[in-house]
């Protein structure tokens, strides 16, 4: 009887520790696809701004490429949660689900609104830039205000590009990656039409949105543009 327990006991030690063993090897069963596709996904969700391609196949050591395709892959994996993958400001970001909004909404008072002067102002950036201090207020028809400019730079929704190759070599003013992801656009292309705006009643204003010229204040090339853009500084003015 002695004999019989003993072997039991064994028994039972050998199926726990082959059951642990299983269980390791079972947590670390990932094809390398999948392993990468976890490894996308965890720095997506963990990063407090958009990450664009290059950043990603810098992380995973992978071919732009390839990052692509796992991008498709996590946007149809989410594209019917709560969460969707959206490219945002030139990379890519997790955001709720657009038909959720109303359900995630939080009404609060703010302690600072943007003035109707501000924006206007953020208006004929967002549609003329880059565009000098002169030309936003030939456009307004009025001056411009020092602390207008001032509020929108606060906020990081705008900032100087550079300077025209006039006389007085005046700053041009362009909006930001923050501003982009704020308003959720990929890219200045998806500027929506003055009649879209009008047409939801976000647009009240009596200033021309130049809705067709499309132009990345980050890829302004100065041999290639027309000539007042081509007036530009390379450099930033920081």
């Amino acid at each position: 009887m002695s004999e019989e327990k003993v072997i039991t006991s064994l028994d039972i030690a050998n199926q726990k520790t082959s059951l642990e063993s299983s269980s390791k090897e079972g947590s670390n069963d990932f094809s390398e696809d999948s392993k990468k596709l976890r490894i996308l996904e965890a720095l997506l969700f963990a990063s407090n701004e958009p990450l664009n391609i290059n950043a990603l196949s810098g992380q995973l050591k992978t071919q732009p490429a390839e990052i692509f395709k796992l991008i498709d892959a996590l946007k149809t994996k989410y594209q019917s949660s709560g969460i969707n993958l959206n490219e945002i400001a030139g990379g890519w970001a997790f955001r709720t689900a657009p038909d959720l909004a109303s359900e995630l909404t939080i009404y609060r008072n703010v302690k600072r609104r943007l003035s109707k002067a501000a924006l206007e102002t953020l208006a004929i950036i967002a549609y003329h830039q880059p565009i000098t201090r002169a030309e936003i207020e030939d456009i307004r028809g009025v001056m411009l205000s020092r602390g207008t400019l001032d509020q929108l730079l606060e906020i990081g929704w705008v900032k100087p590009r550079g300077k025209r190759r006039t006389p007085g070599r005046p700053a041009t003013w362009v909006t930001t990656n923050d501003f982009l992801s704020h308003f959720g656009l990929a890219a200045l292309d998806d500027l929506p039409a003055r009649e879209e705006l009008k047409g939801a009643g976000l647009l009240d204003l009596q200033i021309p949105l130049n809705k067709d010229k499309k132009i990345n204040p980050d890829n302004v090339s100065i041999d290639n543009q027309d000539s007042s853009e081509s007036m530009l500084d390379e450099e930033a003015n920081s």
